[in-house]
């Protein structure tokens, strides 16, 4: 698949270096700088970055060009943490289940796509949740194998720790009744024995192992596709949590085309062996911030929904059942070792308090060398935290990657597997972490989550869905005030990239990477934060967004 012709005039208007300095005046602008709220009324930037803010509506300096930004509200790009980019690009362009109200309803989107394979011959797609249909039950190959048994169909769970197939994947993938279950993996089976199609965790591997990759165009497509979107909702910045060798490569091609709308901080993915070549080469580097790699993304355990968190205790809605690691504590080890003896950051997937213990536990033993502490280890989620481990990740100088719109959404699920007491006493800790002194950045999950930072900021504020539930949020007492929250995905988010010098702030000296909204962030109602829409977006002080 070639690169569409707007896809590339697009990125080519991202990036063709600035010649003059231009002014963007009449603004209500914010930034934070040091740790504090900043407000200018004015703009300068040249080359690409900025050169200097103003308090004045229209200072009278000789720029170039001059914006009149009438008055709207500008704010640094958003940064998101924890997001998956070709992921996001193929599900796009591929059967979307998200509010999918029913196993049956799934089923009828999935046929409207049955004569259109998209993956090589297979049948791709992503979004389902059996928490939110009426039965809460897994579905089955039946439900697929009714639709056709000549082409296979994957469906990854909303959480992707979970794939529902057909008799025709199990077929080819060679799945059985007689297929042993992989080490922090699942083979669900019926009441016979027989696979009912859906796969969990590491058993999802016994299929990608063997489903087609796309090509290197096709990849590079989704890719941007993926970022355009993000950056039409002020996204400017994501970490990309775990990218195989061929994604490497695939990015790397766009960086070389100076086509990117976004910048991309990656992390390889430590079990991909040809991302080996990568990480032996050391850090990826870009004088533009565009495009780099140094960091590597591991799991430690799976998610809530799929009860593949690692948990201390028992789920109370499966008694004797409480996940597990997917790595044995010396496997663990090793990946980790490997990964900081070249210089790479660590960040370390964990949901359950049990894997942000052993996680913590493992960062801990391994960063006896000061050189290690400053790469700025992570834990992703850090979603459910025994509330002895809380000060630990301070302690340690261990930052955490959290995802608030995974409270929103799951609070019910979440609540049913482990209760709310123990929810209570570490779960989705933004505050506790954040009075601790604790690193932290805020990122989505996307395409787990939408990709839409407004979303995160709405519900880290308020705590509630963007249905306004429940009337006083689920958990009021780890909320964070709009200043905070806008640092979480600004200026920390940024910190989190050991990119706190170039990005996150509109400041002299920094990329000129900027949103200009429909209405002011700090001064409507909490509730309608998720309704903020994005007019224009900026990356290196190029238009690479337009609402009209």
């Amino acid at each position: 698949m070639k690169l569409s012709a707007s896809i590339i005039a697009a990125g080519i208007m991202a990036f063709t270096s600035a010649e003059a300095s231009t002014l963007l005046y009449n603004i209500n602008g914010f930034t934070m700088e040091d740790g504090k709220l900043k407000q200018f009324s004015a703009i300068e930037y040249d080359e690409g970055k900025v050169l200097r803010t103003f308090k004045e509506a229209n200072p009278d300096i000789n720029a170039d060009e001059r914006m009149d930004g009438e008055g709207r509200t500008v704010l640094p790009g958003l940064i998101d943490t924890h997001g998956h980019i070709s992921w996001h690009g193929r599900a796009l362009s591929s059967v979307d289940l998200i509010g999918a109200a029913d196993e049956k309803e799934a089923q009828d989107r999935v046929r409207e796509f049955v004569g259109r394979p998209n993956s090589n011959g297979w049948l791709w797609g992503r979004g389902w949740n059996q928490e939110h249909w009426p039965t809460k039950e897994f579905p089955t190959k039946e439900t697929l194998d009714a639709l056709t048994t000549d082409i296979a169909i994957v469906l990854n769970r909303i959480d992707g720790h979970a794939v529902w197939v057909n008799s025709k994947t199990l077929e080819l993938v060679g799945i059985d009744r007689n297929t042993p279950e992989p080490q922090g993996g699942q083979i669900l089976k019926d009441e016979n024995g027989e696979p009912t199609g859906v796969l969990v965790d590491t058993a999802m591997n016994l299929v990608y192992e063997v489903m087609p990759e796309n090509d290197h165009e096709t990849l590079q497509e989704e890719i941007m596709i993926a970022l355009n979107d993000m950056v039409s909702l002020g996204t400017t910045s994501a970490h990309d949590a775990g990218i195989k060798s061929d994604e490497v490569r695939a990015m790397l091609a766009l960086r070389e085309k100076e086509i990117m709308p976004a910048r991309v901080y990656a992390m390889l993915d430590i079990l991909d062996a040809s991302n080996d070549q990568y990480l032996e080469a050391g850090i990826i580097t870009d004088n533009k911030a565009m495009m780099e790699i140094r960091a590597v993304k591991i799991l430690s355990d799976g998610a809530m929904g799929s009860r593949g968190a690692a948990m201390l205790e028992d789920y109370t809605d499966s008694h004797g059942y409480r996940g597990d690691m997917l790595f044995k504590p010396e496997e663990m080890e090793h990946h980790m070792v490997r990964a900081m003896a070249h210089g790479f950051q660590v960040n370390t997937h964990a949901i359950g308090d049990r894997a942000n213990r052993e996680v913590l536990d493992m960062y801990e033993r391994l960063q006896d060398e000061p050189l290690r502490r400053k790469m700025r280890h992570r834990v992703e989620h850090a979603q459910i935290i025994d509330a002895d481990d809380i000060l630990r990740f301070k302690e340690l100088g261990v930052a955490a990657s959290i995802h608030p719109t995974h409270a929103t959404s799951d609070m019910g699920m979440v609540e049913t597997r482990i209760g709310m007491e123990r929810v209570e006493e570490g779960g989705y800790a933004w505050r506790t972490l954040w009075e601790s002194g604790a690193h932290l950045g805020g990122g989505s999950d996307f395409p787990v989550e939408p990709v839409n930072p407004f979303y995160g900021l709405h519900a880290v504020i308020t705590s509630q869905d963007r249905d306004g539930n429940p009337l006083d949020g689920w958990m009021p007492n780890q909320t964070l005030n709009r200043e905070q929250a806008f640092d979480l995905f600004t200026a920390k988010a940024a910190f989190l990239g050991h990119q706190e010098n170039e990005i996150g702030q509109l400041s002299p000296g920094y990329w000129a990477d900027f949103i200009i909204l429909d209405r002011n962030y700090f001064e409507i109602p909490a509730e309608d934060i998720w309704k903020i829409k994005v007019v224009k977006t900026f990356v290196a002080g190029k238009e690479v967004y337009s609402a009209n």
